[in-house]
């Protein structure tokens, strides 16, 4: 069933902009009936250097179909930026649901054949241990969330995965922001904002010595979305992360472990003309894609990968390959 949500990612000048010609790209190539709309924020207090597009890359999204809107920051900007997701929901349509996606993905599918049900909202579920860490004397991994919980006045047990231990960091409601759906952007957008600047600013005595920065978005999310009726297993596996979209985070990433066909489908996006001229000024696309540093990125890992991304990173970094 065809369904009509917005599509959004943010972008701005530098790195977002190189990955957001690729995101246009992708979307297009597989799911044309989808419009990508990307939030800019604008120059201003909170924006040290200006943040918006150069005209020749604003002008290649535009000819990839994207609609590109301005907004402006009042509470983050530039010192963390992961948040200016959060600020950009109240621009979409109110009422209409929305699917964000970082711009570090690729849209290998159709996004309308994802049965998503926005009124019970999710987010990626390909995530590691990054928060919290359990410090020496320190409250343990239940006592944190369940803090959390308890401050914004949420049901902690049923947000929990009763089938793992109380130890277990899987036991707890834990998002990638990699990507996220729900019905409304504004409610959503509200919600999310209020439980942030929260935690931010008033956290609970539990979280002494827990750094904030950069998972903030990360915490506040999975209390966004208990909260607004969601929860882990809203969405039949492997469709988002999977078949439909591809979070590669990084390019030498993507070469690392991503499949051959998510390989090819970026160099085949890649090789439009109007994108390579432009991408070729990004190092790590000129390095992996056009001059095949991420071929060899791959016959690194051949033989398997390390359990974690760390450990990916740092095979990476020793073989001279990694770059963002």
């Amino acid at each position: 069933m065809v369904q009509d949500f917005t599509l959004f990612a943010i972008v701005q000048n530098g790195r977002l902009a190189y990955e957001a010609l690729l995101l246009a790209a992708s979307v297009a190539r597989s799911s044309p009936d989808t419009t990508l709309t990307l939030l800019e924020p604008q120059p201003g207090p909170l924006w040290p250097q200006n943040p918006t597009l150069h005209d020749d890359l604003r002008n290649v999204l535009l000819e990839l179909g994207a609609e590109i809107v301005p907004f402006e920051n009042s509470v983050f900007g530039a010192r963390y930026p992961h948040g200016n997701k959060i600020e950009a929901l109240k621009l979409l349509p109110r009422g209409k649901p929305f699917l964000f996606l970082d711009t570090d993905t690729l849209v290998t599918g159709a996004l309308n054949s994802v049965p998503f049900d926005f009124d019970r909202p999710t987010a990626s579920l390909r995530r590691e241990n990054t928060w919290p860490k359990v410090l020496p004397n320190g409250p343990s991994l239940h006592q944190i969330w369940a803090a959390l919980y308890d401050h914004f006045g949420i049901d902690f047990a049923a947000s929990q995965d009763q089938s793992r231990d109380f130890g277990d960091w899987q036991r707890y409601l834990y998002f990638n922001a990699g990507f996220f759906f729900g019905r409304c952007p504004n409610a959503f957008g509200d919600t999310f904002l209020h439980f942030a600047r929260e935690i931010e600013d008033y956290p609970p005595e539990e979280l002494a010595g827990q750094k904030l920065d950069p998972w903030l978005d990360q915490i506040a999310l999975p209390l966004v979305i208990q909260k607004m009726g969601g929860g882990r297993d809203t969405l039949p596996p492997g469709l988002m992360d999977g078949e439909v979209t591809c979070h590669y985070r990084t390019l030498p990433l993507l070469y690392a472990r991503e499949s051959a066909d998510n390989i090819a489908f970026l160099e085949d996006i890649a090789g439009q003309n109007r994108l390579k001229k432009h991408l070729k000024a990004y190092d790590p696309a000129r390095e992996m894609i056009y001059r095949g540093k991420g071929r060899e990125v791959s016959k690194l890992f051949r033989d398997g990968l390390p359990e974690n991304e760390q450990a990916i990173r740092k095979r990476l970094k020793a073989a001279g390959h990694w770059m963002r």
